[in-house]
């Protein structure tokens, strides 16, 4: 089994292991047995989508767009709030014999509109740098050196070694078994 380079005179910590596979047919079986064996913490790596990967990881739905509505839904409470509590009951102005009650809320809707997308938005781009544990400045895969070739013409599977199922005779061996080459110990 190879070894990714590290630091000499540093305690090295292991991150994970690496693996390659021959085509995106075969990462696609190998994610399926990965999923089927029980890990939890892995994720595949490929230089282009594979139609039917999430489904073969596992993956449900993601949690963004749920984020994404409560972020939504506070920032429409803000807006009738911000608006309605001060022209309805503090500061009330009549002008042009305009009512004073919610039958005037259609002259709030662009401030509403605008705080409702605003913080969507950023509830959005918040939520998905958070379950993607952003930002990470340098990744431990990016020690090595095959890794270079997952964006050009490599397929790989990485399985951490927080993952509750890591062993690192265990998960070498199941990652031979299911077709893997160069299996690699990564450290962080």
């Amino acid at each position: 089994m190879q070894k990714s380079a590290a630091t000499e005179g540093e305690p090295q910590r292991v991150f994970g292991i690496a693996a390659e596979f021959d085509s995106p047919a075969a990462l696609y079986h190998a994610a399926e047995k990965c999923r089927d064996y029980g890990f939890k913490k892995w994720d595949v790596h490929s230089p282009f989508p594979i139609h039917g990967m999430d489904a073969a990881m596992g993956l449900g739905r993601s949690k963004v767009s749920l984020i994404a509505l409560c972020t939504a839904l506070c920032g429409t409470t803000t807006g009738v709030i911000l608006q309605g509590y001060p022209s309805l009951y503090e500061y009330p102005l009549i002008v042009h014999g305009k009512p004073l009650n919610w039958m005037t809320i259609p002259a709030f809707f662009p401030v509403i509109f605008e705080l409702t997308i605003l913080c969507c938005a950023f509830g959005a781009l918040l939520g998905m740098l958070a379950l993607n544990r952003l930002p990470r400045w340098n990744h431990p895969l990016f020690n090595w050196e095959r890794f270079g070739r997952f964006s050009d013409d490599a397929f790989f599977v990485s399985i951490e070694a927080d993952d509750p199922k890591f062993q690192e005779t265990r998960t070498r061996e199941f990652l031979e078994s299911i077709g893997a080459k160069n299996i690699t110990l990564v450290y962080e």
